[in-house]
């Protein structure tokens, strides 16, 4: 069985058995205002105490915020004096730990007697930090954290590892394991924090050096003969998987994937994720709409990438959420285009496809607009029914029809297919609704939708099928393409790629949010937008804030 839909049947029995995932398996923070939890429940010790919290403020004021990461000293504009990373505090990851082995826990338990072959209840949880990369030489890619990694600990250091266990008695332990600290490292890639403030600045039970790591598994692995959790193939430290190998055989214990678990708290957002997501949206909508408005044919798109690069980070996005796709012309009919090199026709459509990341959630728009700021006849005419398919894909949301991801992307098939067969595009002998889908899909051949949160394509093993339900956040991006080779569409229309791409957010309310709401669309308002900047071409629209 799938374990997402037993983890509903098992946490929350009544809920209506359609649901796969439900608000039962929200982390313990969103339902705090309507629960009363016990103080001698698990989740009560996942609480900061008024100690922890200012033993956390003087570390940072001794420190002067030189740790391995930024904090509300070093870095006020992003931090908050109660926040341990961007928007998120302390209390609310180390909820996310506890609620993780719960779940964990209460999976195994709603097998009976023995799980996987043991009768143990414990558990043990191994997850690595990711390692940096490197480009040639010593040359690095920018550093980008382990998203489950992040997601419980709020750990930017690489090479780390987390330690997680459950005993019989419901205890959660939490231990980090991490680089010490080491002068001539840091000279050349700046402080770590070490195995010394990990504990009040993490928030964990234990932490130790990286070296350690071995003895530590193994001690606790004896003490408590437990499940083991840990996906080898996610982890970026051969060490560490040598090491759980090695740990495997002893105990004589498979190693047992967590990510479904995971996945299953990381799609349904806490009040702070939406926050954060509302932010990283807006950031990209406001960097879209100066970005189409400066817009000029002759420009290359490598111009476009740069623009919208530099108007993100100007509002403290931390960099591009993926390698945008920036493409003029027939370009836009190549999906997942990003070679961004040629240059900008008198008449071209430009197609961009780009995100950003703040506070380590992404966002993810397309919009289509034409490099003269006026749409031909056959390219507005294929924009204004791809914008009316979208608009009417959105409000069927959570309807009839559009439960699930993969329920809005079979009606966005058909509606595409019924709509280019009312404008002459597809032929009058496709009547049937199968028929109809099939030519949608022709001509729209990816999926309209995507979950969305700390990577762009979020949660990935967590099926498209799931119902739509509060605290998730996912794309709308139906698209055409219709190739230079379509020989059965008229002429005037080959060689036009057009795709329209907003982020929605089911709220706490259960209404549909649309978080890039603020990035024009309307083709009346989009035209608006580029001819007025084109028309004075020395105004400046780098507004940041």
């Amino acid at each position: 069985m799938n374990i997402l839909r037993r983890l509903d049947r098992l946490i929350a029995p009544t809920v209506r058995r359609s649901a796969a995932i439900s608000t039962s398996l929200w982390p313990h923070r969103w339902m705090s205002q309507s629960t009363t939890i016990s103080p001698g429940s698990p989740s009560s010790k996942s609480t900061v105490n008024a100690a922890e919290v200012r033993g956390v403020a003087q570390i940072l004021r001794q420190q002067k915020g030189n740790l391995g990461q930024p904090t509300s000293v070093s870095h006020p504009h992003l931090i908050q004096p109660d926040e341990l990373v961007p928007g998120v505090e302390l209390t609310e990851i180390k909820e996310r730990r506890s609620q993780l082995m719960q779940n964990i826990r209460a999976y195994a338990r709603s097998f009976g007697g023995e799980f996987n072959g043991h009768s143990s209840s414990c558990h043990m949880l191994v997850l690595g930090a990711a390692s940096k990369k490197y480009m040639s030489g010593k040359i690095p890619y920018v550093f980008r954290q382990n998203s489950d990694f992040y997601y419980l600990t709020g750990c930017l250091e690489p090479d780390a590892v987390l330690l997680l266990t459950i005993d019989e008695a419901q205890n959660v332990q939490s231990e980090l394991f991490m680089r010490p600290k080491d002068p001539h490292a840091e000279l050349w890639d700046g402080p770590r924090t070490g195995p010394e403030l990990a504990v009040p600045l993490f928030g964990v039970t234990e932490a130790h050096p990286l070296s350690q790591l071995e003895a530590v598994l193994a001690k606790r692995a004896g003490a408590l003969k437990p499940h083991i959790w840990f996906d080898q193939k996610s982890t970026d430290l051969p060490s560490l998987a040598e090491n759980m190998l090695r740990l495997s055989g002893n105990q004589q214990r498979p190693l047992l994937p967590a990510y479904t678990f995971l996945e299953a708290m990381r799609l349904l957002k806490s009040r702070d994720e939406m926050q954060l997501m509302r932010r990283t949206c807006d950031i990209a909508s406001r960097s879209f709409n100066e970005v189409m408005a400066e817009t000029r044919p002759g420009q290359s798109e490598h111009h476009l990438f740069a623009a919208i690069d530099y108007k993100c980070r100007m509002r403290n996005a931390s960099y591009l959420a993926y390698p945008p796709v920036v493409a003029a012309g027939k370009n836009a009919t190549v999906i997942h285009y990003v070679a961004n090199s040629q240059l900008l026709g008198q008449q071209d459509l430009v197609l961009m496809d780009a995100g950003c990341e703040y506070g380590g959630y992404t966002s993810d728009i397309t919009r289509t607009w034409p490099a003269s700021g006026v749409f031909t006849e056959p390219q507005r005419t294929l924009y204004d029914m791809l914008h009316q398919l979208q608009e009417e894909i959105i409000g069927n949301v959570m309807k009839p029809g559009g439960e699930t991801l993969d329920q809005l992307f079979e009606t966005t098939c058909y509606k595409l297919g019924k709509y280019l067969q009312e404008i002459g595009l597809v032929g009058k002998s496709f009547s049937e609704y199968k028929e109809l889908v099939s030519q949608g899909y022709r001509f729209c051949p990816h999926h309209v939708s995507h979950y969305l949160g700390m990577d762009v394509h979020d949660t990935p093993h967590v099926p498209r099928n799931t119902r739509i339900v509060p605290g998730m956040v996912f794309t709308v991006e139906p698209g055409i393409y219709i190739g230079q080779d379509c020989g059965d569409v008229p002429p005037e229309f080959r060689g036009i790629g057009i795709r329209i791409e907003d982020d929605l957010l089911i709220n706490e309310n259960g209404h549909v949010e649309v978080l890039t709401e603020a990035c024009v669309k309307d083709p009346r308002a989009l035209q608006e937008l580029c001819k007025q900047q084109q028309k004075n071409p020395g105004a400046s629209s780098a507004e940041a804030f």
